[in-house]
């Protein structure tokens, strides 16, 4: 079904650290009427990565994780900079947080955080023909690269130290878009 969006009659915007979040009161097709909340994140979006090491075995990170206070095991993400393309924002994450570099990169298609009330999305970059490559990056300490076999997914997702949505949903992607396309 195809609905008419609610007419927006005001926002009003305000920053919080990174993020500016706007008041929206909008009407709804039905004539309700209701302030919403929704947060947009500054900068030009961000990747998750996704590095094939063979047909087999994807590489994940460990690394802190300030929001829960722990280290937590996930794929390579970052901030995509002005100018870059996500492909590109991909690579060069890749080689900062996991020290390879891939020939064949593909942008598979962008996640949202929490689409209800946040802009935030990331794209989901397939990487494939690895190479090692370090480039610095602007984590603390070094990451400790996880090799994971695909076919172990409903293990991974089952540890305590990986809960991260959307590494979970990138993985799951991938391993469907590898059994159609190989």
């Amino acid at each position: 079904m195809t609905r008419k969006l609610p007419i927006i009659h005001r926002v009003v915007e305000s920053d919080v650290g990174p993020y500016r979040v706007e008041d929206l009161d909008l009407e709804f097709s039905n004539g309700e009427r209701r302030r919403f909340q929704r947060m947009h994140g500054r900068g030009h979006g961000a990747v998750v990565v996704v590095p094939v090491l063979d047909a087999d075995t994807v590489l994940l990170v460990r690394e802190y994780a300030a929001g829960v206070h722990r280290y937590e095991l996930g794929l390579v993400k970052g901030r995509i900079d002005a100018g870059e393309t996500p492909v590109e924002a991909g690579n060069r994450e890749l080689k900062e947080e996991a020290g390879y570099g891939a020939h064949s990169l593909l942008n598979l298609r962008e996640l949202t955080l929490a689409p209800s009330y946040m802009s935030h999305s990331a794209h989901v970059i397939l990487a494939r023909d690895l190479y090692e490559e370090r480039l610095p990056g602007d984590e603390p300490e070094p990451l400790e690269v996880v090799p994971w076999r695909l076919d172990a997914l409903h293990e991974l997702v089952l540890r305590e130290d990986f809960s991260e949505g959307r590494s979970m949903a990138a993985l799951f992607i991938v391993r469907e878009w590898l059994r159609m396309h190989g």
